[in-house]
């Protein structure tokens, strides 16, 4: 990130006795957390990183997926994952949603309003319990009048482990970038130490996956395109991230 041109500082996760009980999803909060008291300070929006995205090439001449002199940004996702997308802005940027926090973009503004999520999580859930906490964002910050956007195609893969408490709360165990932007930089954890078509099935599931969420409504709602002004720019848009060269 810093030979994109990105100024850069690292949150490691601290160990402290008194975490030891802390669910993962808790202590991935805090990190967040941290960040967000960082971001809340900043002039301009900043972009927050977990440790396993891997970006592709060329990361930092990719377009922002949203237009950064409007006042009600929220986030904007660089990766997603179970997404949907709700309207697109006569500027083409896409309205949306996700539930990962892999790779995204918090305004100063927004970043103080997650603070209070933080605090609502930590009170509804307490430290030890897993809790989606990631699928909350989009909704705690529409509630108060915040747009959040997606990118018309992935910025970067989750390169990671899956986190083992999604499967045993019984979500998908594994997220991967339906389609991304261009090449990675490197190969990501998942595949590097396996034989070199692993990373190839890795993703040609992701593809396929991606197709079938399109194909089935879930990624653009056919509700979504009916109350829509204009759904032929909703359409383009679904179908061209997928098969737009």
């Amino acid at each position: 990130m810093t030979e994109e041109g990105f100024e850069c500082q690292v949150l490691r996760q601290e160990f402290k006795p008194e975490y030891k009980d802390y669910s993962r999803s808790y202590l991935c909060l805090m990190n967040h957390e941290r960040a967000w008291r960082i971001a809340e300070k900043e002039q301009l929006p900043t972009l927050i990183i977990e440790a396993d995205f891997v970006p592709v090439i060329g990361f930092a001449q990719l377009p922002l997926p949203f237009n950064p002199n409007q006042s009600d940004v929220g986030v904007s996702w660089l990766y997603t994952c179970a997404t949907q997308v709700y309207s697109i802005l006569s500027e083409g940027y896409a309205e949306g949603f996700s539930v990962s926090t892999v790779a995204y973009i918090a305004t100063p503004l927004a970043a103080n309003y997650l603070l209070g999520l933080a605090e609502e999580i930590t009170q509804k859930y307490g430290s030890t319990n897993y809790s989606s906490w990631d699928s909350m964002l989009d909704n705690y910050l529409r509630a108060r009048s915040f747009k959040n956007y997606i990118p018309w195609r992935n910025y970067g893969e989750h390169g990671g482990a899956p986190n083992p408490e999604h499967r045993q709360n019984k979500l998908s165990k594994t997220h991967r970038a339906d389609v991304l932007y261009g090449k990675l930089v490197f190969i990501p954890a998942y595949a590097a130490s396996r034989s070199p078509i692993t990373f190839f099935l890795v993703r040609l599931q992701a593809r396929f996956k991606g197709i079938a969420r399109l194909a089935t409504g879930r990624f653009l709602r056919p509700k979504v395109i009916k109350g829509a002004s204009l759904p032929s720019k909703l359409v383009f848009f679904a179908l061209s991230r997928h098969f737009y060269l």
